[in-house]
Parts: C-alpha cells; sequence; structure tokens
C-alpha cells in the first residue's frame, strides 16, 4: 500500500488497510464515511465514559470558548480549573489535597514519578529507586515506558531507559510472593514510591488482583515510610464499579493519576492529586525546590470546565445505576463462556471484562489479535483485543441489545478463529 500522510498510533501501515473516516458520534456509536454504525465496545481507547457527546458536556465546552481559549497556568488562574480542583478532592480517596493538571494519562504519571523523586529529594533522604509491577503499562513517555513493562512496546528505545525494581504479578495463590518481594525491596531504604494500576493491568493483558493486595502493598509502604502512587487513568471513573479502584480496598495513595474519563472523553486533560506533605516539600523561598514540571496546554480552560460538566453529571445523574447494571449485564452475558474451552482466565472488575482466547501463540503480536479485530469490524463493533485477550469496556450508556450483540460476536468470531464453524 502507499505510505499513508498521517502516522496512526500503535498502526502497521503495512499490514492494516486504509483507515476509515469517522464523520460523527453519538452515544455508543461511531459512524464512519460509508454510513456504517459502529458500536465502540472499548470506548475510543477507554476514555468515554457516559457516552459519545454527552449533552451537558459539550454544552459546557460551547460556553466556555465564549469566554477562554489556553491561558498561561505558571502565571494565572482561571475559575474552570479552580472548580475542577475543589471537585476532584470531594471525589478523590482521602488525604488528596493537591491537583496538579497535565495533558494525558502518561504525563500524569510522569509528573507522579517526579513528585514522589522530588520529595525525597527536597527532604534530604536519599531515596531514588521506583517499584512497579510486572506487565504494568503507564504510558509512552520515556519515564513512563522505563515503569513500564519491558518488551515489544519498548525494545527500541532502551538506551533511553532507566531502571526501576520490579515486583511480581501477584498471581491468585501467589500473592504473597509479590508482597514478600516488595517487602525486600523497602528494607534496602532507597525505595521512594510504589507505582502500580490497581486491581486491573490495563494494556498489560487486562490482568486482575485482589484488593486485599493492594490493602497489604499499602501497608508494607507505611512501614517503610515509602509512597504509593496509583495509576488510575484507566480504572478511574467508575470503570471498576466505584469511583476509584482504591476504594475497594480502602486504601488512600499518596499521589493518584487520573486522566481518561475526566472530561467524560470530550477532550484531552490529566491530573496528578497528592497530599499535603508532597506539596508542603515543594513549597519553599527557596527556589530550587520548586516543582519544575509543565506543559504549554497545563490546565486548560476548555477542557477545564469540560471535567467540571463531567463532575456535575456525576453529581446529578444516577451514574452509578448505570454501571451498577452494566456490571450485571456483563455477569450474565458472561454465563456462555464459564465451561467453555476456547476460552480461559474469564475475569471481570466492574465494567471491565476479559477472557482469552486458546490459542497456541499467545502476547501482544499474536496475529489472532488482527484477524480477530477485523472480523470484528465487519460485525460493527469495534473491539481490539490484545493479541489473544478480548476485553469489553464500553461506555455506560450502552444497551442490554447492544452489549448481547457484542458477546454474540465474540461467541461467532472464536469459532471462526479456532475453525470451528
Amino acid at each position: 500500500m502507499t505510505n499513508p500522510i498521517i502516522w496512526h498510533p500503535f498502526t502497521q501501515h503495512a499490514l492494516e488497510p486504509p483507515m476509515k473516516r469517522i464523520v460523527s458520534t453519538e452515544g455508543a456509536y461511531l459512524f464512519d464515511e460509508d454510513g456504517n454504525r459502529i458500536l465502540d465496545a472499548v470506548s475510543s481507547w477507554w476514555v468515554i465514559t457516559h457516552g459519545h457527546r454527552h449533552p451537558a458536556i459539550m454544552q459546557a465546552i460551547r460556553d466556555a470558548t465564549e469566554a477562554y481559549d489556553q491561558i498561561i497556568f505558571a502565571e494565572y488562574s482561571h475559575a474552570p480549573a479552580e472548580r475542577l480542583a475543589e471537585g476532584l478532592l470531594g471525589v478523590a480517596p482521602s488525604g488528596l489535597k493537591h491537583v496538579f493538571f497535565s495533558d494525558s494519562g502518561s504525563t500524569s504519571v510522569e509528573v507522579a514519578l517526579k513528585m514522589a523523586l522530588g520529595y525525597f529529594h527536597n527532604i534530604g533522604e536519599a531515596r531514588d529507586r521506583i517499584v512497579v509491577m510486572e506487565h504494568g503499562y503507564h504510558g509512552d513517555t520515556i519515564g513512563t515506558m522505563s515503569a513500564g513493562e519491558r518488551g515489544v512496546f519498548n525494545a527500541a528505545y532502551a538506551p533511553l531507559l532507566f531502571g526501576v525494581d520490579r515486583i511480581p504479578f501477584p498471581e491468585q495463590s501467589a500473592e504473597q510472593t509479590t508482597l514478600d518481594a516488595f517487602e525486600t525491596f523497602c528494607r534496602t531504604g532507597s525505595v521512594a514510591a510504589i507505582l502500580l494500576e490497581p486491581l486491573v493491568l490495563g494494556a498489560g493483558g487486562m490482568k486482575t488482583y485482589a484488593p486485599a493486595v493492594l490493602g497489604a502493598i499499602r501497608q508494607i509502604a507505611d512501614r517503610h515510610g515509602c509512597l504509593v502512587i496509583a495509576d488510575e487513568v484507566m480504572t478511574g471513573w467508575g470503570r471498576t464499579g466505584t469511583m476509584f479502584a482504591c476504594e475497594q480496598a480502602e486504601v488512600s495513595p499518596d499521589i493518584l493519576c487520573t486522566s481518561k474519563g475526566l472530561t467524560g472523553g470530550a477532550l484531552p486533560l490529566a491530573a496528578t492529586l497528592c497530599t499535603s506533605d508532597i506539596f508542603d516539600a515543594h513549597l519553599s523561598t527557596d527556589r530550587r525546590k520548586t516543582f519544575f514540571h509543565s506543559s504549554s496546554y497545563t490546565a486548560n480552560a476548555i477542557a477545564c470546565a469540560a471535567g467540571v460538566a463531567n463532575l456535575d453529571v456525576w453529581k446529578h445523574e444516577d451514574v452509578g445505576a448505570g454501571i451498577k447494571a452494566l456490571g450485571e449485564r456483563h455477569r450474565e452475558n458472561l454465563q456462555r463462556f464459564r465451561d467453555d474451552d476456547r476460552f480461559s482466565a474469564i475475569r471481570q472488575v466492574g465494567t471491565i471484562v476479559a477472557l482469552d482466547l486458546n490459542v497456541p501463540a499467545s502476547g501482544y503480536l499474536a496475529d489472532v489479535g488482527p484477524r480477530m479485530r477485523k472480523h470484528f469490524r465487519e460485525r460493527g463493533l469495534l473491539i481490539r483485543p490484545l493479541g489473544n485477550v478480548i476485553y469489553l469496556m464500553p461506555p455506560y450508556c450502552v444497551s442490554a441489545p447492544e452489549l448481547a450483540h457484542a458477546y454474540d460476536a465474540i461467541d461467532e468470531v472464536a469459532s471462526i478463529i479456532l475453525g470451528r464453524q
């Protein structure tokens, strides 16, 4: 095929067909240039929560454009950012007192790593190690790639990446191995923070672990004086059944990263929340203790207005009821696969469901992934398997028949791939 002008993310253009142009979105659907309606079963990379183009959020964006564009946030403040920060602290786990805005999930985690290291540097403690969980994924900037699983995603960039300490993923019945490994690292006295995705590892294969593990990690961190960074970029905003996944373990992190659903998916925005201790360590008449991080579009006023509107949706609409109903529909639909030898590791956390297709070649680069994606597209579905891992993470507005269509397609496509039709 000819070389495209636009270089699309996570796309091997030598193997993929030309991209269809989307001309509009509404609710749970994308509409392409050929008039096809596509059910967005992955929330357009996990960002759309209430549905595409929620009226209240879109109106807030239109209203904000009458007064704002970008304002230098190193020199001035504005009402949308102030209202959003106050609202975020109102729904976040207890103990988080300050909000630093950025642009994406990756940058929110970069900010968190710099906050943690800056905290110990400014209080005069020699702690510079970051502990992460095996199979984790935290973004595609240099810092977040360093903290993520090493492999195909970042092999070409290895010379740029810094070292971190890795604990094994807490597989069922082997959770103590994970906790012991974390304790061992902490005993060195050099650990500044542990960075992890609470309860569900996203791009690492939608792997899940119990809330009790997160609680135990928090206890170990407290004993050794290291910080806990919760990467809630994907798991936040109701995806796991609660506003933030940490709530299910009754854990309050020292630093929390959020993006994706922060604006309901309408505009790019991110925030990193932290405790007063971390903020105060950077508060000084010595300018060398300044937190040196920014981007040109920090706290974009229009994006912040969308975030405020999203908080209002959560406040005034019964979002929780929709999340509960979606979780129940997932459980009902999953029953058909429980004793099905085509699948293994069937799992669900709130509105997130994943199951592994039993094929000889697994892993992200398994060719079964693109093959399944093609079949799903032909059935009017946006589903992007992670290799042999099929997952669903639809917006909360998806109806029972729409969700059933996705499960019917999984059933049919699995049989096609395995040659059972």
